[in-house]
């Protein structure tokens, strides 16, 4: 009997899920290697990666190479993938042809308690003074909307995209672009957007976006184009 519990993938499941009851359901959690519960539940790793593969397939735990195995459902990032170079051209590209559907979705799931949220981010946007906080609230405002869309593989997409605003170099060219005037833009621009998703309104909402996204793309654009040809004089 001990041999056979020693290689049984059934047991090893129903001893894995009692260990998981004792594990907060996090997602950043993480448990014992399968060496670990191999010894510990007196069961075969065999069996102990089979039926992890299981949980992982309920959602139960997940797995990163090297990392380890951790309870609860992946987190909904893409922390996995290194964070690409910044690039001006590719971000805006992604930001031009993801973020528009983004608040389309937005404009037609947003609860009042997600307005609510894009309304009080928009507020602390408006009042930051320094280049940090901007990126901050930005970055914040926009995460919201692409939260309240829904759709947890877009938000995985939006994720990975944004994390270009961490990139030194970037984060500079951008706030280089923001003259006083172009705030006043993209102020209204976000008011617009957020009041378009408040009526759910997805027509309205997508053009908002696209509008603001290209006074950036545009912005930016001039900026780079006019500080070459000081370096070329």
């Amino acid at each position: 009997m001990a041999d056979r519990d020693h290689d049984n993938s059934s047991l090893a499941l129903e001893r894995l899920r009692a260990v998981l009851r004792d594990v907060p359901a996090t997602g950043d959690s993480r448990i014992p290697t399968e060496r670990q519960l191999a010894e510990t539940l007196g069961i075969s790793r065999r069996s102990v990666r089979r039926a992890l593969e299981v949980l992982e397939a309920e959602g139960l735990v997940w797995r990163r190479q090297g990392a380890g195995t951790f309870a609860g459902p992946r987190p909904d990032t893409l922390e996995e993938v290194p964070a690409p170079d910044a690039n001006f051209t590719e971000v805006m590209e992604v930001r031009l042809r993801v973020e528009p559907q983004l608040a389309q979705l937005a404009a037609l799931r947003a609860t009042a308690s997600d307005v609510a949220r894009m309304r009080d981010i928009l507020a602390r946007l408006d009042t930051s003074d320094d280049a940090d906080a901007r990126e901050l609230w930005d970055s914040a405002l926009h995460r919201e909307i692409a939260r309240a869309a829904g759709n947890r593989f877009f938000l995985m997409i939006f994720d990975s995209m944004d994390r270009a605003r961490h990139d030194e170099a970037w984060r500079a060219l951008r706030e280089r672009a923001r003259s006083r005037a172009n705030l006043v833009v993209y102020a209204r621009q976000h008011r617009e957007l957020v009041d378009a998703i408040a009526d759910h309104d997805p027509v309205r909402a997508g053009a908002a976006m696209r509008a603001h996204i290209m006074s950036l793309n545009d912005g930016i654009l001039k900026l780079t184009s006019l500080e070459a040809l000081d370096d070329a004089s």
